[in-house]
């Protein structure tokens, strides 16, 4: 039995849920998200209490797998039209930096030519300083995959630290060669 599942989802003041069968919208300051759910979860929400519950229809093995994953994914839905979710990047190298034109971000990264990357729906980036990147957005899962994204234009090396790292990322540190 999931764990994760059973709890039930409590909803903030300021967000507004509905749901229609198995689609079920979040209205909150942020924005607005929409999702429809499997056939073998059954959603309630409860106005009273302000919390949105799950339940699995049948007791088969797809639902066991969905009941968590579902519960998980509309409460990122509450928690992204409420808070929204944020990665913080940073850079380090020398001659390494970025640079915001438009929706493009455009990175230096050491290679012979600057890497250009559109941010994609529903993302927002901040350039703090040319070495800070900040990704933000409502979709937990499009603000990690641009991050993940960035950070892969180059990702850090053990011996000299250099490359775009998360910020409380600890990057393991090994020694050279020693000379004679």
């Amino acid at each position: 039995m999931s764990r994760i599942g059973k709890k039930c989802i409590i909803i903030p003041p300021e967000v507004k849920v509905t749901l229609r069968e198995q689609k079920i919208s979040v209205v909150g300051p942020k924005g607005v998200l929409f999702r429809i759910l499997p056939t073998v979860i059954y959603c309630r929400v409860n106005e009273e209490k302000k919390q949105i519950c799950l339940e699995k229809v049948e007791n088969t093995r797809l639902a066991q797998s969905l009941y968590g994953l579902s519960r998980t994914l509309v409460a990122n839905m509450v928690i992204g039209v409420s808070n929204g979710f944020r990665k913080k990047l940073k850079i380090f190298g020398v001659g390494y930096r970025a640079q915001l034109n438009d929706k493009v971000l455009k990175l230096d990264m050491g290679y012979s030519h600057p890497i250009h990357l559109a941010t994609p729906w529903g993302v927002s980036v901040v350039v703090e300083t040319p070495t800070i990147i900040i990704v933000h957005g409502i979709l937990k899962d499009a603000v990690g995959e641009f991050a993940a994204k960035i950070r892969s234009i180059r990702p850090p090396e053990p011996y000299k630290g250099k490359g775009i790292i998360y910020e409380n990322e600890v990057i393991r540190r090994k020694a050279g060669k020693t000379g004679k």
